[in-house]
């Protein structure tokens, strides 16, 4: 018997500033279910380079700490802040980490 096999699509992921050198890349692309969302994408990070868990994700491994969140196509007036919603082909998300502090 011959599967279908489950659609996907590209997605490319950048790493800035922390998130990169815990990475130890510039950027990936990677193909993810066509139904993934941004928490599925979130919680692929936590699983692939665990080091951001607690630092830049949340330790229930489906957002961003406070302080970091995903750009949309390199538009900083497109940030994801909706994580059940779901990118589109194609998309760049570039992970942001924005200092906080006093």
């Amino acid at each position: 018997m011959e599967t279908i096999a489950e659609a996907t699509k590209q997605i490319t992921i950048e790493f800035t500033n922390l998130a990169r050198v815990i990475a130890g890349e510039k950027e990936i692309q990677r193909a993810f279910p066509q139904a993934s969302t941004y928490a599925d994408i979130i919680a692929w990070l936590a699983d692939t380079y665990p080091d951001m868990v607690g630092i830049l994700i949340q330790e229930n491994r489906r957002a961003f700490t406070n302080s970091t969140m995903f750009i949309i196509n390199n538009e900083m007036s497109l940030p994801a802040f909706i994580l059940e919603q779901t990118p589109k082909e194609g998309e760049r998300l570039t992970i942001v980490s924005i200092p906080t502090g006093g």
